[in-house]
């Protein structure tokens, strides 16, 4: 691999007598891993249904090593959001920063997804994640993302953070800022970010780092947590950023993160440092764990939430008038909702979270959980409704054995022969596989009429 000359010299110059421990690093072989979705399946009870061949992540509680020809991106539990495909060192920052029920939680640069999907497990539906991009192209996959974990109470935006700093002022309780950067711990699984970063070195984005968690500390509350993290190396973008903002803001700390063997301390090399507890934060390095290069900081701002006037935002609700089309369907079966935060924008109705703002001014890309859509007076679910169900929440459904050639056919989006499922009304019928739901389709008499969604179909 034909590393820079500049960065081998700083990582020469960081790493001393480990420097050619790292060098020798980039000849293992690639790790790959996935984490299971806590919000839809146990991790005990995913281990008893696993296909794959798992060997567990030590630090991450429900994440897993699998082997490259597992193909775990091509098995229908996959999309029934059993689990999330993330390089084992990304799962480290939502694992970390600490998420109580009920939390209004921030993730600033989230595409495309990872670290939501976990935080919103963590949340169990409760509480409110925002989940934010600047990058209107990456906000699809982030959508796609949370709404296949199961996610229900959510908001997804494509917004600068310093653009919006002042709208979320010590509004949320967490915040996970996974900052863009030049990306030089993954040059040893993604040898293309090398020519992306003579391009655009750590410079560059050491100055996008500094205003976006800089506009974090704005929008976190006074006792709140904050977690900073990158996958690169440089002490300009990792530890300078740490120390810039707590330079300039001494209404912030750092504080400790539960220590794991093979986690190195973020470097100290001042009385300053020293000051600042910058040893508190941790680095990642694939010479000394299994995973690619990551760094994280967990902060907090000074002051106390008081449990009892947590001080969320609280919506007052909808002037809308529900048409009885959704709530005939919604009361139809065990779904726990409060109508006055139903939202109907055009044809479509949402379920928004109660501690969200206002939209006006906001460029959202999905407020809430869509439920589905008003056609000529008949209400017809979405797929992200599906996804936030439990089959035996919904009293319609085709249940298919992970090994019936069917669960591929629904997934392509093919017409299913259905004949053998004799308790079945004709009807929205909810289609799942070993238990747990993949989508919608309309049964008629032992067919049933596909309604998965085509954007997510197996190709």
């Amino acid at each position: 691999m034909n590393l820079p000359e500049k960065y081998l010299a700083s990582m020469k110059e960081m790493l001393g007598d480990d420097f050619e421990s790292y060098l020798n690093s980039f000849d293992d072989t690639r790790l790959y891993g996935l984490r299971v979705n806590n919000l839809k399946i146990s991790t005990e009870d995913f281990l008893k249904i696993s296909p794959f061949k798992l060997k567990p992540i030590p630090w991450i509680e429900n994440g897993f090593y699998y082997e490259e020809d597992d193909k775990p991106a091509k098995h229908p539990y996959y999309f029934a959001g059993l689990y999330y495909i993330q390089e084992p060192s990304a799962m480290t920052p939502a694992n970390v920063l600490p998420i109580n029920k009920g939390d209004v939680v921030f993730d600033m640069c989230a595409a495309p997804g990872g670290k939501s999907t976990e935080l919103a497990a963590k949340l169990d539906n409760t509480g409110l994640l925002i989940t934010n991009d600047i990058s209107n192209s990456r906000t699809k996959a982030l959508l796609k993302n949370v709404e296949v974990n199961g996610d229900n109470k959510i908001c997804v935006l494509n917004e600068d953070p310093k653009q919006i700093k002042d709208r979320f002022s010590e509004f949320f309780d967490k915040i996970l800022i996974d900052a863009p950067c030049s990306g030089e711990g993954m040059f040893r699984k993604d040898n293309k970010l090398i020519k992306a970063w003579e391009k655009t070195g750590p410079e560059v984005y050491a100055e996008i780092q500094r205003s976006v968690i800089m506009s974090g500390a704005e929008m976190l509350k006074p006792g709140g947590m904050m977690l900073y993290s990158t996958c690169t190396f440089s002490k300009l973008e990792d530890e300078e950023t740490i120390k810039y903002l707590l330079t300039n803001r001494d209404d912030f700390e750092l504080v400790d993160i539960k220590p794991y063997e093979g986690f190195s301390h973020g470097f100290e090399e001042s009385d300053s440092d020293k000051e600042m507890n910058i040893s508190k934060t941790v680095r990642i390095f694939p010479h000394k764990m299994e995973g690619e290069g990551h760094f994280v900081a967990l902060l907090k701002k000074k002051g106390e939430l008081d449990p009892d006037n947590n001080i969320h935002f609280v919506n007052p609700g909808f002037n809308n008038k529900v048409p009885k089309e959704v709530t005939d369907f919604l009361d139809s079966f065990n779904f726990d909702y409060d109508s006055k935060y139903i939202n109907i924008r055009g044809t479509y109705c949402y379920l928004v979270s109660k501690y969200m703002q206002e939209e006006k001014g906001l460029r959202i890309i999905r407020n809430g959980l869509l439920l589905g859509e008003i056609k000529k007076n008949r209400f017809e679910p979405s797929q992200a409704l599906a996804m936030a169900l439990k089959l035996k929440d919904y009293p319609n459904v085709i249940d298919l054995d992970v090994n019936d050639e069917r669960v591929v056919k629904y997934l392509k989006g093919e017409t299913l022969d259905c004949d053998d499922f004799t308790d079945v009304k004709n009807g929205w019928v909810l289609i799942g596989v070993s238990g747990y739901p993949l989508g919608w389709g309309k049964f008629n008499n032992g067919q049933v009429k596909n309604k998965y969604l085509a954007g997510w179909r197996w190709m």
